[in-house]
């Protein structure tokens, strides 16, 4: 269209910058196709707010205040790296259940993708000292919690400082974000452009041939043989709506609460998040150790009433139990632009269950089971939105030529555990078969 300022041209074009994105731009340009990566947010990383407060909220959706209808809290990281620049760095390698109930074998992508970037546990005097009575505490109970993997390499922090408000942008530079695969599919040719909101995309004789969207306010038009939409469980719905394509109808949130309490001692403040965990294998609920940054801590406890957010003075001193909930299929992304999650009578039966089990691992870990209580909820994971097996076949195509989709919103049901190495090793995966099915060598 005449409106349009910038035309773009490429062999493929990926959407959205997260792990899914920055690991088929990478994979895709080191193969040495024309690759053009359209991110909507800006690349933070070296501006003096990454990593604090002010900073999470500046390159959050909504400035961190984005929730459901049934009031759900969500933070939905827009910049270059996607959630992984606000994530705990736990790692899980893709649930057994992929390969047996959906035939998606990632055993190969996931071992080299933990033996390049060295995903492994923290050493031991590495995992906090508060996170370590914890888990001992937990073990004492008969929980068989274990060390998690991590995407950290403490050897790259100068000093290796570690602590809560890590979620909000790593400081120390320990943990990986996948931005550093973006820089490397740059190192391989590949073009970035950031600042750039995809619409819909483009159908022309039955195939999808680009995108088309803004860019710092003017419109564009991209095209490609291929295209890959990678901009999370809420943005890939959202473009596909737009295209008159159905998703976003049902999704998973991992639905999450922390169980929290006081001791006398030093709390989980300064220890790394997530470093211990165990998941129930009747409940399906992942527990692990974690406890909100500083001044979230205050905001998100006020939701809950006034007497809560008083407790603030003794935040050095809070214990945390994380409660995250593999949760049903439910809701949907609604064409207002609102999400739509409400918990199904499973899903509460479970949480009050684990919330008990929180409770027990407190109580051993010497807070007094007067003073626990329990935070909100709030959903860590928008996924399962453009599902495989609904919207997608194994090999992540759309029943639309030419077009595929790659994050968390392929996932066919909640994972309830550490999402990043799975997306990562399907797309992996996609990159292989791209090259084969599409003929983009050719």
């Amino acid at each position: 269209p005449s409106m349009t300022h910038k035309a773009m041209e490429a062999d493929v074009l990926i959407v959205g910058s997260g792990p899914g994105g920055a690991t088929l731009a990478r994979q895709l340009a080191r193969e040495g196709l024309r690759v053009t990566l359209l991110e909507r947010g800006r690349d933070h990383r070296r501006a003096w707010y990454y990593g604090t407060h002010l900073g999470g909220m500046i390159y959050s959706d909504r400035r961190s205040f984005l929730f459901s209808k049934e009031g759900l809290s969500i933070i939905r990281p827009i910049m270059l790296g996607g959630a992984t620049s606000m994530f705990c760095g736990s790692a899980a390698p893709p649930p057994v259940w992929l390969k047996e109930r959906y035939g998606i074998d990632l055993d190969a992508e996931t071992e080299e993708t933990m033996a390049e970037l060295g995903i492994a546990p923290l050493p031991l005097r590495l995992r906090g000292d508060a996170s370590n009575r914890m888990a001992e505490a937990a073990r004492s109970l008969g929980f068989d919690w274990q060390p998690l993997l991590k995407f950290m390499s403490p050897e790259r922090a100068d000093p290796f400082r570690c602590g809560a408000r890590c979620m909000l942008g790593c400081r120390c530079r320990a943990k990986w974000s996948a931005a550093e695969y973006v820089d490397q599919a740059v190192e391989a040719g590949a073009k970035v452009v950031t600042g750039a909101r995809v619409k819909r995309v483009i159908v022309e004789s039955g195939r999808c041939t680009g995108v088309e969207g803004l860019h710092r306010g003017r419109s564009f038009l991209a095209r490609a043989r291929v295209v890959v939409l990678s901009a999370g469980g809420l943005g890939s719905p959202r473009i596909l709506q737009a295209s008159g394509l159905e998703a976003g109808i049902g999704m998973a949130m991992d639905t999450t609460m922390m169980v929290y309490g006081f001791t006398d001692g030093p709390g989980l403040a300064y220890n790394p998040p997530m470093t211990w965990g165990w998941k129930h294998p009747d409940l399906e609920v992942m527990f692990s150790t974690l406890v909100d940054p500083w001044l979230n801590y205050p905001v998100v406890m006020l939701q809950k009433g006034l007497r809560y957010p008083l407790t603030w003075p003794r935040w050095g001193h809070l214990l945390g139990v994380m409660v995250k909930l593999k949760d049903d299929l439910s809701g949907e992304l609604l064409g207002d632009g609102s999400i739509s999650k409400p918990l199904t009578i499973s899903d509460r039966k479970r949480l009050a269950a684990a919330e008990e089990i929180g409770r027990q691992i407190l109580t051993e870990a010497g807070v007094n089971p007067d003073g626990i209580f329990t935070t909100p909820l709030r959903g860590t994971h928008p996924s399962a939105t453009v599902r495989i097996g609904a919207q997608l076949d194994t090999n992540l195509a759309t029943d639309l030529p030419g077009l595929y989709v790659a994050d968390a919103s392929v996932f066919p049901e909640a994972l309830g555990q550490p999402t990043v190495l799975t997306i990562i090793a399907l797309a992996r995966r996609l990159a292989g078969h791209l090259l084969v099915e599409e003929s983009l060598l050719a």
